[in-house]
């Protein structure tokens, strides 16, 4: 079997997340000590028992999410689950945690740089006001078109492509706005704003971008272990300077989660393990290749069931 692992991003976390994995197990716990540490924050704190509306401001909440991935590997390990991945990848600040695992970027400059760029684009979306929304059930190509005509009203960017029939748009207000009412035109099957700080993935966060580039110039990055897959292009590189620029344009670039999946599946990866808050890329990942066999880890009760899950891979293959 080739296992990918998948880490998630901002979105996921929820007050608590981690908290039982730290409490069982003491490779998970010394990780968020640690990483109070090195930020001289107490993100443990805030991530155990919130405020919700302080684990969600998006310097804390990057952070918080890397380090309860990591936890939860850690925490996996300490158990005895035999299984190491054939390939990683990351949602936007999972991308991080994915370079991590693999071995490029060392626990405490994933940290610091998450955490800058959390701040960063916090500081981005302060100075320019936009928002985002989810299109479901049209096609990709056509949520282009809707995007390319939107845009002449204001700027609006595709964010995401999430999985078939699920795209993310992001920009200013009116540029969303007009995108709405064009995917209402067109019927598609639901359209949500989100409720987020602004508009993450789009131009808007061009300030951002900038400012983490010129921070991962100072930057060590290794020779990658194991492939990863990013989010700006749906492929792999060992190249350690495209790696670079890759991170940095990611803040305004398109996340390709769907082309990326499809390309660890087409490459031989045959069952995917999520670790961390949540399950969301689960659910992506049943739309994006329904039948393919999957886990995830982010407490006791999916620890067990992903033990039995590797367990049984071993057995039938």
């Amino acid at each position: 079997m080739k296992i990918g692992f998948l880490f998630p991003g901002q979105g996921a976390q929820y007050v608590g997340m981690g908290k039982e994995l730290a409490e069982n197990f003491k490779s998970a716990n010394a990780l968020f000590d640690q990483a109070n540490d090195i930020l001289g924050v107490d993100l443990k704190k805030i991530a155990f028992e919130g405020p919700e509306s302080e684990l969600t401001l998006t310097n804390n909440s990057q952070p918080a999410l890397l380090v309860t991935s990591i936890a939860a590997l850690a925490a996996m390990r300490e158990a005895g689950i035999d299984v190491e991945p054939s390939a990683v990848a990351g949602l936007s600040l999972g991308e991080f945690t994915a370079l991590h695992v693999a071995g490029v970027l060392d626990f405490e400059s994933a940290l610091k740089l998450v955490r800058l760029r959390g701040t960063l684009m916090q500081q981005a979306c302060d100075e320019n006001e936009g928002t985002m929304a989810s299109i479901m059930g049209l096609e990709e190509d056509v949520v282009h078109a809707i995007v390319a005509e939107a845009d002449q009203v204001d700027r609006v960017d595709v964010a995401n492509v999430n999985c078939p029939g699920q795209v993310v748009v992001s920009g200013t207000k009116a540029g969303v706005q007009k995108s709405i009412e064009l995917a209402d035109a067109k019927e598609a099957k639901k359209v949500v704003e989100l409720t987020v700080a602004g508009a993450f993935h789009s131009r808007l966060m061009q300030s951002a971008r900038e400012k983490l580039e010129e921070a991962l110039k100072e930057v060590t990055l290794e020779k990658a272990s194991i492939p990863v897959y990013h989010n700006v292009t749906g492929n792999q590189t060992r190249d350690i300077e495209e790696m670079r620029g890759l991170l940095g344009e990611q803040v305004t670039s398109s996340v390709l989660w769907e082309k990326g999946i499809r390309q660890m599946i087409q490459d031989g990866v045959n069952a995917f393990i999520e670790l961390g808050s949540g399950r969301v890329l689960s659910g992506l990942l049943k739309r994006i290749e329904r039948g393919i066999p999957f886990a995830n880890v982010e407490d006791l009760k999916s620890l067990e069931k992903t033990k039995k899950f590797v367990d049984d891979l071993k057995v039938n293959n």
